[in-house]
């Protein structure tokens, strides 16, 4: 490569031989901080926890995909919180594997386009979730052989402008050789948000006790400030109802919604869900 680019050698550089007559400035103290790189996995979802969700009074939808802390089973954590009446204004129900968002009271219901969709679903081995009807998008799509990609070619970001907020979805696949988790996010362009950015990540399988993590928003705010980083790592406990408690306890108690947890087999051979619900 040429001289000037990142990857050139470094030239020569002459020794620095200091005037006896320079005055010396005095000595500042070296403050450490303890980084990411000095963090276990563990204590990096921990912080996470802490400081995205529980110090964190709208961090909007979220999913989180990893194995349990026992690391007997998979799991996946799926929230909803809401600032209007119209997204407060609903509720998980549960049919057989198949979670979905419902009306709490149907008479109130404003507009259902956004907020009332199947947010878990399953095929043979292979376990979806999403924070939209996009979920129902990528199960069609998977069944008629296509890629997560493709499947989700169709779809964009939500159309709430200002907001324009993200589509996030997140799938395990344990149909074949070895277990791969899949996420994505749609979300609008930041110079024309008439169009959607797409990101897809394939993180390697995490240890027990974490797991990959989006939300849709990085905080309050008008208009909401998209998720713009990295699937987080967040802590998953031993037993769902265990992580049911550490989601609901550590989202904000005003805008908190629903919270749902599926346990799966390490094989995909059976899943369960348990949730919680602010309106029971």
């Amino acid at each position: 490569m040429e001289n000037g680019s990142c990857n050139a050698a470094r030239s020569a550089i002459e020794p620095y031989h200091p005037s006896p007559n320079r005055k010396r400035l005095p000595a500042l103290p070296i403050i450490l901080s303890l980084s990411p790189s000095t963090m276990t996995a563990n204590e990096i979802a921990a912080s996470t926890l802490q400081s995205h969700i529980a110090a964190n009074s709208y961090p909007g939808r979220g999913l989180v995909i990893g194995k349990s802390a026992s690391g007997d089973a998979w799991q996946q954590v799926y929230w909803i919180m809401g600032r209007s009446p119209n997204s407060r204004n609903r509720q998980f129900a549960l049919e057989g594997p198949t979670l979905r968002t419902e009306p709490f009271d149907p008479s109130k219901v404003e507009d259902p386009s956004l907020i009332i969709y199947e947010a878990m679903l399953e095929l043979p081995g292979t376990f979806l979730v999403s924070n939209g009807d996009q979920t129902r998008t990528l199960h069609d799509g998977l069944t008629a052989g296509k890629s997560m990609k493709d499947a989700l070619a169709s779809r964009e970001r939500e159309p709430d402008a200002p907001n324009y907020t993200p589509r996030i979805t997140g799938m395990l696949d344990l149909s074949g050789d070895a277990p791969e988790i899949c996420l994505s996010i749609l979300k609008a362009n930041k110079i024309d948000p008439t169009y959607s950015d797409r990101h897809y990540y394939h993180p390697q399988i995490p240890t027990p006790g974490i797991g990959y993590g989006l939300t849709t928003y990085m905080g309050d705010g008008s208009p909401l400030p998209t998720f713009n980083v990295d699937p987080l790592l967040l802590p998953l406990a031993a037993s769902p109802e265990e992580t049911l408690d550490q989601y609901w306890n550590s989202l904000d108690a005003e805008n908190r919604i629903s919270v749902a947890v599926k346990t799966i087999a390490s094989n995909g051979s059976s899943s369960s869900v348990v949730f919680r619900n602010k309106y029971a």
